[in-house]
């Protein structure tokens, strides 16, 4: 029988609450699901699924998953760097395809390298201060297939709650046993290494921890989780995804703020936020891993390599990430993300930590987050809503501001935004001014 979905359902109710789990047939399972978001993007109250029809940008243009246009300031694209239509970068990827043509062509174990993606894993390298770096084809298969090489069966994963979906997946994937510890958790990380070590001697530990975890910004004590690696004979793995080319002085990231350039036991990240392009690498300075990766993880050998064109675009945004452009490109970046990070606080809006290329806006509840969130998208700027799939409480925005976004920009998405925050705490009072009112 089809539920009636009601204004209520569109506004407060979860994806959880549409799926038919008790459906025999597979496919239809997901039929009330996709009726119930269906529903809402009639409504105007789901901005997912959007796409592209432009070069990305401070302002794009762009279709809704119904294909109605729609266009604004962008805050929902991550080309920290604003990198992804730089004349370098254009350059690189034109010569490379009349080179090499546009597809890798077979996994890395088969043919599927080319000089290019050999000349980024050197590059990688010695950017990190690493013996070594393995690029694969995406950032997601980087991290899942790190930790699925590294531990099996038997093992233990302590793994940081704030880390990447492909961590938390690789590590449920290779059947070791898993330990979440919260992100700055290096007191509760020492605790369970020594229980472990005395209650397993013999089985390998893995600890995952996001250099910089986008949920609260704020890095991790990189120089105590690796002595405490070493003290328990664990193996340390540092995701720098979120700061590469975002923070430091040379675009090192954490790592060289904190001193700790080729001194953590593997670092990988991937190139999308920053590098203007697919991929995603794994570095360490131990010389059996590279081969590890390449011969026995299945997202490196039996998975078509990073094509010849993406590899030509990640060494490009690495010579301007590591040049004057650069550094002027991250004072930018850091520069507005600091004016939006003050004009939320001014609006009442929560951000933690410190400035950098995600900030991290806490929402509360679906209901009001999706009337917020369909009000400024009707008024012309473009964020994601990100909403817990099972809990209701759980929304969020994760607003990307970009190194090309003027201070204009960012003033402009500030009073829009109060604009509708206003607005909503008119329609519904009781409801919404705690939250959403400056006090």
């Amino acid at each position: 029988m089809t539920r009636r979905i009601a204004q209520d359902d569109l506004l407060h109710s979860t994806a959880a609450d549409w799926r038919d789990a008790d459906n025999v047939d597979l496919l239809a399972r997901w039929q009330p699901m996709t009726d119930w978001m269906d529903a809402r993007l009639a409504e105007g109250l789901d901005a997912g699924c959007k796409s592209n029809s432009a070069r990305i940008g401070p302002h794009v243009v762009g279709r809704d998953r119904a294909g109605r246009g729609l266009s604004g300031l962008n805050l929902a694209m991550q080309d920290a760097l604003s990198l992804a239509s730089h004349p370098q970068i254009l350059t690189a990827a034109s010569a490379a395809a009349r080179r090499f043509g546009v597809h890798a062509a077979g996994p890395a174990a088969q043919m599927g390298l080319s000089t290019l993606t050999a000349m980024l894993e050197d590059r990688l390298s010695m950017f990190l201060g690493c013996e070594d770096a393995t690029v694969f084809a995406s950032g997601w298969l980087a991290g899942y297939g790190a930790v699925t090489t590294l531990v099996r069966e038997g093992d233990h994963v302590l793994i940081d709650r704030c880390t990447r979906s492909c961590l938390q997946d690789g590590a449920r994937a290779s059947g070791a046993r898993l330990h979440p510890v919260p992100h700055r958790g290096e007191g509760t990380i020492a605790d369970r290494l020594e229980r472990l070590r005395d209650e397993d001697p013999q089985a390998g530990i893995l600890v995952v921890v996001s250099a910089m975890a986008p949920c609260e910004s704020e890095a991790a004590d990189l120089e105590r989780l690796q002595r405490l690696c070493k003290r328990h004979a664990a193996t340390l793995m540092v995701d720098v995804t979120h700061d590469l080319g975002i923070l430091g002085q040379t675009g090192r990231g954490v790592l060289e703020m904190q001193q700790m350039l080729g001194k953590v036991d593997v670092v990988l990240g991937s190139f999308a936020r920053v590098f203007a392009s697919n991929g995603g690498f794994v570095a360490s300075s131990h010389p059996a891993l590279k081969l590890a990766l390449r011969l026995g993880s299945s997202t490196q050998a039996d998975t078509t390599a990073l094509s010849p064109v993406q590899a030509a675009v990640a060494l490009a945004a690495l010579d301007i990430i590591t040049n004057q452009e650069g550094a002027e490109r991250r004072a930018r970046l850091i520069d507005n993300a600091r004016r939006l990070r003050q004009g939320l606080d001014a609006a009442g809006f929560r951000s933690s930590g410190q400035p950098g290329a995600v900030i991290s806006v806490p929402l509360g509840r679906v209901g009001p987050a999706r009337r917020l969130t369909a009000d400024l998208l009707a008024h012309g700027v473009l964020v994601n809503l990100e909403e817990g799939l099972d809990d209701p409480g759980d929304a969020c925005w994760r607003l990307k501001p970009m190194a090309d976004h003027s201070p204009e920009d960012i003033d402009t998405f500030i009073s829009v935004l109060t604009a509708a925050r206003d607005r909503l705490i008119a329609a519904d009072e009781s409801s919404y001014r705690a939250r959403y009112a400056v006090a």
